[in-house]
């Protein structure tokens, strides 16, 4: 399933977003080499400039002080021709999504609850941003409206290869993409 709203300026950028094991680091540099694209893993930027892991930050920080740093990272990128695979909490930030909105073609990987817990777990050691108590499920209800509002393109991934999903996205977003 491809679902996409209507764009008239084209954009430098392809962003991922979704829940976390939804693919985006997977589907990313394989879209990021078909379209001869850099590739930013905004999960990696963090460790990289916290030099500690997204658990670790969120354990030591809570997930509020994550979602800031998470945002901070985003306004910072200034990139072009690039696939940004965006951590699963970037849409907490209006100002750091819109930043991304502006030079980008913005992608949600959408998955159902049951295969991205599957492939996640309870997502206890994946430094997911979130309260103290609340679960993986609670997580998805709360971010899949926030998904769907800042997504250009919404892809169906279930069922489909990595190989299958960047083949879509990239159906879906040629005409958007600056060439």
């Amino acid at each position: 399933m491809v679902n996409y709203r209507i764009m008239s300026a084209q954009k430098k950028n392809l962003v991922l977003i979704g829940m976390a094991g939804a693919g985006k680091s997977t589907v990313g540099p394989l879209l990021a080499e078909k379209l001869s694209y850099g590739f930013v893993d905004v999960d990696a930027l963090i460790e990289a400039d916290q030099q500690q892991s997204l658990q670790e930050l969120v354990d030591q920080h809570g997930a509020g002080w994550f979602r800031q740093l998470e945002e901070t990272i985003l306004l910072g990128l200034d990139l072009g021709r690039h696939v940004i695979a965006t951590g699963g909490s970037a849409v907490y930030g209006k100002d750091g999504m819109a930043h991304l909105q502006k030079s980008g073609v913005v992608v949600f990987l959408d998955l159902p609850l049951a295969v991205l817990e599957a492939r996640v777990g309870d997502g206890a050691t994946r430094g997911l941003a979130r309260e103290e108590g609340q679960s993986f499920a609670h997580l998805f209800t709360e971010r899949q409206p926030l998904y769907g509002r800042y997504a250009d393109l919404t892809i169906g991934c279930d069922g489909q290869s990595p190989a299958q999903i960047s083949e879509m996205i990239l159906s879906g977003v040629m005409d958007m993409l600056e060439r």
